[in-house]
């Protein structure tokens, strides 16, 4: 017996999410039929804001309310003249919780992986180049996952930032190879951190 086409739609949506899969999206599909109207609003509302509400800083490359990138304007870290980067924003936070590093940060916004069509083209290269010489930078921090495209692209990095007075490091190996940042635990994390040396 086949569901209802408007069912089917939102269990086709929800599968969209990472790590659901067609059960899951069943369970979660079953489980809002029995949310109440106001609720469904609330979450429905809620989506809609996303772009208006939550932004990306055309700076960093950090997520930011629709006021000031809190990243960008912290004085503190201005002065620190060492720039951390990184792969995507969620893991700013991911640092952040490990009250290690007190830098700026830049997203570039993708790793390597030419299966994938993603070139360094992609990277947000020239606003990184901008930012090292505006702020001063004395020391990049590359952050990115210990996996072969979060190497390839670190080597990238390295090569073309080799032009710059600087030193570059990249975060202690103690992190798991073939690890993503984001499932690392913050003790792990800050040691990485705190352990980083020249790359």
């Amino acid at each position: 017996m086949r569901y209802p086409s408007h069912l089917i739609k939102l269990i086709q949506i929800l599968k969209k999410l990472p790590g659901v899969g067609a059960r899951s999206a069943e369970r979660f599909a079953f489980h809002l039929i029995e949310w109440k109207a106001e609720d469904l609003a609330e979450m429905a509302k809620t989506f809609l804001e996303v772009p208006e509400k939550i932004q990306t800083c055309l700076a960093c490359g950090c997520l930011k309310s629709e006021s000031e990138c809190t990243f960008c304007t912290d004085s503190r870290r201005l002065a620190s003249q060492v720039l951390c980067i990184i792969c995507s924003p969620r893991d700013v936070f991911a640092i952040e919780e490990t009250k290690e590093y007190k830098g700026l940060y830049h997203v570039l916004g993708g790793l390597l992986s030419p299966l994938n069509g993603f070139g360094p083209e992609r990277l947000s290269l020239e606003m990184l180049k901008k930012r090292i010489e505006a702020h001063s930078i004395q020391e990049v921090v590359i952050a990115l996952d210990s996996t072969l495209e979060g190497d390839a692209t670190a080597l990238y990095l390295k090569r073309e930032l080799s032009a710059y007075p600087l030193q570059i490091s990249r975060l202690a190996f103690g992190l798991p190879v073939g690890s993503s940042l984001d499932y690392v635990d913050g003790g792990t994390l800050a040691r990485a951190f705190s352990g980083r040396g020249s790359f």
